[in-house]
């Protein structure tokens, strides 16, 4: 796995040819039992690495789109499967997620809306990096964007969405589940998306 901008986070990543762009995973590693966010499908290398962080306590699906390898983790870890509670119909977790829940001290959750899938889950880690799922993404290097318009619910729920991000000053990372992260300069990436749609 990469070491990303803190010292204790990491990820793994799978590139979508259709796309053309990478599908990403997160851990938190922490003293508690480590957080894993939209987990992918593990490389020998990357299980062996996750192994040695240390146990595995959580797992967060972002949205339905992302159970991905969660279940084979979990059933590997004896994690437990956390999800948007939006989404209780789609598919089997542990326990749900929620506007303003928090999943361990330190880890909040933000509910969005108007993505693809109903009250899709950002995760706000110490108010300084933001976990995304499908809503906010990176196609370019350098700069965000939204899900494109085909794929959204409600384009004007997506965007009031983005704006509610934007009131978060102190985000310095953004990392999206699709494309590329944004480790510096994040509250600014957010506005200059927001300011696309003014």
């Amino acid at each position: 796995m990469k070491r990303l901008h803190r010292d204790d986070l990491y990820g793994w990543s799978v590139f979508d040819e259709r796309l053309n762009i990478d599908f990403h995973s997160v851990v938190w590693v922490r003293p508690g039992g480590n957080v894993v966010i939209d987990p992918l499908p593990l490389s020998d290398h990357d299980r062996a690495h996750l192994e040695q962080l240390g146990s595995v306590d959580t797992i967060v699906i972002t949205n339905s789109d992302h159970v991905r390898a969660s279940k084979p983790l979990a059933e590997a870890t004896g994690a437990r499967i956390l999800g948007p509670a939006d989404e209780r119909v789609q598919f089997e977790c542990d326990g749900w997620l929620s506007d303003g829940d928090v999943v361990v001290p330190g880890l909040t959750v933000m509910t969005l809306y108007g993505s693809k899938t109903p009250g899709e889950l950002a995760l706000l880690l110490e108010e300084t990096t933001l976990i995304t799922g499908d809503l906010i993404r990176a196609h370019e290097a350098g700069s965000l964007c939204l899900l494109p318009d085909p794929k959204l619910s409600d384009k004007q729920q997506a965007i009031a969405s983005l704006r509610r991000l934007t009131e978060l000053p102190r985000i310095e990372a953004v990392l999206p589940g699709d494309g590329w992260p944004v480790f510096r300069g994040g509250a600014q990436a957010l506005a200059d998306l927001a300011g696309g749609f003014d």
